[in-house]
C-alpha cells in the first residue's frame, strides 16, 4: 500500500483503496461481500479500518488472479467466518482445476499431434456410409450430443455436405478432423467465435501449424495461474497470521 501499516492503526475506506486503484465504493462492497471482515465505526457511523483490513485486501486481490473472483470471494468469506477448512477445500479445489486444465491442454496437444491424417474409415470406426461418417456415430464417438455438431455447424466450425438422396449430413475426413479439433479446443475453454479463426486458418494454411500459437497462449496461461495461486497462497497466510 506505499507505506508501513503500525499495529491498531486506523484507516480510512480511501486509505485502502488508493494504493490498489480502487475506489471506496469497491471496498465499501468487498466488506459486504464478507471479503473484508466487518469494519468498526466511529461515533457518527463513518467507517475504521485497520491493518488487518489491508492485509485481507491484499490477500484477496492476489487471490484473485489465480482463483477468479467467485472463488476468492467464497475463500475470503470462509476465513473472515472462521471457516478455514472451507477456505482450503476451495483451494484445493483450484489447484485440482487447474491439473484438469493442463491435462487437458496435454489431451489437446496429443490430438493435434494424431488428427493428420486422420482416415475416416480408420480406427476410430465412425464411418457410416461410403465417403463419410453421419451425424449421430460421429457424436457417439466424440462423446457429445448430435446437437452440439449442429451447434458448431451453425458456427462454421464444420461444414458436412448433404446426402444428396438423403439429405443426411456426410462428415469426410476434413470434418471429422475438425470436429475432433473443436471438441478439444472446446475442453480447454475455447469459446466457439475463437475456436472458427482458428480452423479456418488450418484449411488456409493446409495444416495445423497455425494453432501452435494458440497452444502455446494457452500454456502460459496455465502457469501464469500457477504462479498467481502461489503469490495468492502466500498472501493468504499472511493474513491468516494476522487474524488468528
Amino acid at each position: 500500500m506505499g507505506r508501513n501499516l503500525q499495529t491498531g492503526e486506523r484507516l480510512r475506506p480511501v486509505d485502502l483503496a488508493r494504493g490498489h486503484g480502487l475506489s471506496t465504493q469497491a471496498i465499501r462492497n468487498y466488506e459486504e461481500a464478507g471479503i473484508l471482515p466487518a469494519a468498526g465505526r466511529t461515533p457518527h457511523g463513518y467507517r475504521i479500518y485497520t491493518p488487518l483490513h489491508a492485509r485481507a485486501l491484499g490477500a484477496f486481490l492476489a487471490l484473485l488472479s489465480g482463483h477468479g473472483h467467485q472463488t476468492a470471494t467464497s475463500i475470503m468469506r470462509a476465513v473472515n467466518e472462521g471457516a478455514v477448512d472451507e477456505a482450503f477445500r476451495l483451494i484445493d479445489e483450484s489447484h485440482a482445476q487447474l491439473l484438469d486444465d493442463r491435462r487437458t491442454l496435454q489431451a489437446v496437444e496429443s490430438a493435434l499431434r494424431d488428427l493428420a491424417p486422420i482416415a475416416v474409415s480408420g480406427p476410430d470406426a465412425v464411418v457410416g456410409g461410403p465417403g463419410g461418417t453421419f451425424i449421430g456415430p460421429l457424436a457417439e464417438a466424440l462423446g457429445i450430443r448430435p446437437a452440439t455438431l449442429r451447434t458448431w455447424e451453425r458456427a462454421g466450425l464444420v461444414r458436412p455436405r448433404r446426402d444428396p438422396s438423403t439429405g443426411y449430413r456426410v462428415y469426410d475426413e476434413a470434418d471429422v478432423r475438425d470436429a475432433r479439433l473443436a471438441h478439444q479446443l472446446r475442453r480447454g475453454g475455447y469459446l466457439l467465435e475463437q475456436i472458427a479463426p482458428l480452423i479456418a486458418q488450418v484449411h488456409a494454411a493446409g495444416g495445423l501449424e497455425p494453432l501452435e500459437a494458440a497452444l502455446r497462449d494457452w500454456r502460459g496461461r496455465l502457469s501464469a495461474r500457477g504462479r498467481a495461486m502461489l503469490t495468492g497462497a502466500a498472501e493468504l497466510e499472511a493474513y491468516l497470521r494476522g487474524h488468528g
